[in-house]
């Protein structure tokens, strides 16, 4: 969703129906998929609904707006692709599995919340918040107060087996979106309030259905190293060695390309054979191999 747009759903439906259009044409050369997304403003303006609305309505916990959103995305996606696929002579059923992503309770994300989330605060409101709540708040960017959530890393999905059921039968599975609904293992899982980042969530999931391939779009064409400055350069392929060695120089930021590159690494790693980063618009000629940033082991 554009950062200027409004947020309506005629925009997000505009904005899901260009998406699918690629994604069908990827189906249409034979690749057999399966598609999870981020979350990020939606989940945001759930968190804003609740906050206006306190006085009336219970204000509802991370997990359950994770699922709200998961459901409302997924439903945008189904519809959308169903229709582009007919539209390019495929008549597949597509299904979107709510889905848990299973994370360590113990993970020292708990203990240090870093992942910004829902409207800004001016520094009096995150003071009555911190107080009423027990919020961790930081001053974002000099543009105010944000609530900041832990970020765990995901391990496994609950829904895993019945994905892959439903893509032996055919079935163009939408799940983990926004990195999955955070809950504990065990006997009796429960949801976390916590958030989990979407390109790990990807890696998870990717291993999961077996995937020999992990397609990450973004807002750019390829990967670039000294990105913004006057010494930016594309990257055409890099090893996961190359990976981590840029990692720890500093040139792909938490707040942009470092998921998405960790995410590459966590995949390759377990099993798979290429990760393929660009924009959406060049989706297509990246998995031929002639746009975006290839990583391979």
């Amino acid at each position: 969703m554009a950062r200027e747009s409004k947020g309506t759903a005629e925009e997000q439906f505009d904005k899901v129906r260009e998406t699918c259009k690629h994604l069908a044409g990827i189906i249409k050369q034979g690749h057999k998929v399966t598609i999870t997304h981020g979350n990020g403003p939606q989940v945001g303006d759930i968190l804003l609904k609740d906050e206006l609305a306190k006085d009336t309505l219970p204000q509802m916990p991370l997990d359950i707006c994770g699922a709200e959103s998961q459901g409302m995305i997924g439903y945008m996606i189904q519809q959308s692709l169903r229709n582009e696929l007919r539209r390019v002579g495929l008549d597949l059923q597509v299904a979107t599995v709510l889905t848990e992503t299973v994370v360590d309770a113990n993970d020292p994300a708990f203990k240090n919340p870093t992942k910004p989330i829902g409207s800004f605060y001016t520094a009096s409101e995150a003071a009555r918040l911190k107080k009423e709540k027990g919020w961790h708040l930081i001053n974002d960017s000099e543009r105010g107060y944000r609530r900041t959530v832990p970020s765990p890393i995901p391990l496994s999905i609950v829904q895993g087996q019945m994905i892959r059921e439903l893509m032996d039968l055919g079935v163009i599975v939408i799940a983990a979106g926004g990195g999955g609904i955070p809950v504990t293992s065990g006997d009796e899982s429960e949801g976390v309030e916590a958030v989990i980042d979407k390109d790990l969530g990807a890696a998870v999931l990717a291993k999961v259905v077996k995937a020999k391939v992990l397609l990450i779009l973004t807002d750019v064409e390829k990967v670039f190293l000294d990105y913004g400055k006057p010494s930016q350069r594309p990257v055409d392929r890099m090893t996961v060695q190359e990976c981590r060695n840029f990692l720890e120089e500093g040139q792909f930021p938490v707040g942009s390309m470092g998921p998405k590159i960790e995410s590459a690494v966590r995949f390759l790693e377990s099993g798979g054979n290429r990760v393929i980063i660009s924009s959406l618009e060049m989706a297509e000629e990246a998995l031929a191999g002639r746009a975006g940033t290839t990583i391979v082991a």
